[in-house]
């Protein structure tokens, strides 16, 4: 009998076509599929209903991470083609949140080389005239340590050289549209190596409709790798090595959310990555702030200590994701709403529709 204990308990067979591999034509028009924590009916809206389905005082909290475009495409100077994908900002040894940095623009980073075999310390990568990718060391797992070394400025070197990250189940190069479309209306802090799609979903009228309805809306920041797309390759979840995404809590959005909680309004957390951050910093029901670095792995049984709420999108099967809303919204329950929006033709993955639960 499946239970939610084990990872093939979060299979499921997705129908071709049903990957969203672009957009929707207006971010707050992508469907909404709302299922009551307690147990109700399903309802079937589109996002910008989301308003409705907040109440006055209610916490919405957002992760306002910037996707960066950290894809480089170079040439060895053997003229052999190579693709860099930078994780995140590190020292040697030592990971450095790309919230708080070494210095504004760090030139050392975590990255993903292919093909790497060759490429050892010392090796260059050439990216553009006046840019390059040294190879500085190995690591554990087949990543590296890179520099990147830039005429003028890293940031300006990667919007005009870097590409976006897309996942490998869209199965398309970026395109223009991308740089838009893949990142959310309010990401402010560059970081992160995927978008919290969760997110993307929101126009400004849509927030602004909130705020006017009387919800409160703070941000947290968490920066998404890809190891949130990589699927659990062993059986018992207990053994699977969890990605670690560096976070930062402001201490007016600790102050926020703790006082919502003493007096009983809800906090909705939008997006996966969210409910990692609150839960990770949480003590005793309460959210402190600062920053840090989480490999916290949600999954039933887990005791939730802070979100009411979660808005989210579809998850690939045998995901840490998919295993985090079980978690929070009951394992045959979650089952239950993915065979419903299957049945009822929703969009899944990243660019795909919504699911709210609370």
């Amino acid at each position: 009998m499946k239970d939610g204990t084990r990872v093939s308990d979060y299979e499921y067979d997705l129908p071709f076509g049903r990957i969203a591999r672009y957009p929707s034509e207006r971010r707050d028009r992508s469907r909404l599929l709302v299922a009551p924590r307690n147990g109700g009916p399903f309802q079937h809206r589109v996002f910008s209903d989301l308003v409705d389905l907040l109440n006055p005082g209610d916490v919405l909290v957002v992760n306002e991470s910037q996707v960066n475009s950290v894809r480089l495409l170079g040439r060895k100077p053997t003229g052999a083609y190579s693709e860099i994908l930078l994780l995140r900002p590190c020292t040697r040894g030592r990971v450095v949140s790309a919230l708080n940095p070494e210095s504004d623009e760090p030139t050392m980073w975590e990255a993903l080389v292919r093909p790497g075999g060759k490429l050892k310390p010392g090796r260059v990568v050439n990216i553009a005239p006046g840019f390059e990718v040294q190879i500085v060391d190995g690591m554990t797992g087949g990543g590296r340590i890179v520099r990147l070394v830039v005429e003028g400025s890293i940031r300006e070197a990667l919007s005009a050289h870097g590409h976006v990250p897309l996942p490998p189940y869209l199965e398309r190069e970026d395109e223009s549209l991308d740089r838009e479309r893949y990142q959310t209306v309010y990401a402010r802090v560059p970081g992160s190596a995927a978008a919290p799609t969760a997110g993307l979903h929101f126009t400004p009228e849509l927030l602004d409709a909130i705020d006017a309805r009387g919800v409160e809306r703070v941000a947290v920041t968490l920066d998404v790798g890809v190891g949130t797309f990589r699927p659990v390759e062993v059986e018992d979840p207990a053994e699977h090595e969890m990605h670690h995404e560096s976070y930062f809590v402001s201490t007016e959005t600790a102050r926020v959310i703790n006082a919502a909680r003493a007096e009983g309004r809800l906090v909705w957390a939008v997006g996966t990555t969210v409910v990692r951050t609150l839960e990770s910093t949480a003590r005793e029901g309460l959210v402190r702030a600062g920053g840090g670095v989480t490999d916290l792995f949600i999954r039933p049984p887990y005791h939730f200590l802070v979100v009411d709420g979660l808005l989210t999108n579809f998850h690939l099967p045998r995901s840490t994701l998919l295993m985090l809303v079980a978690a929070f919204g009951g394992y045959e329950r979650t089952l239950d709403v993915y065979r419903e929006a299957i049945r009822e033709s929703y969009r899944f993955y990243s660019y795909g529709d919504a699911m709210a639960i609370g």
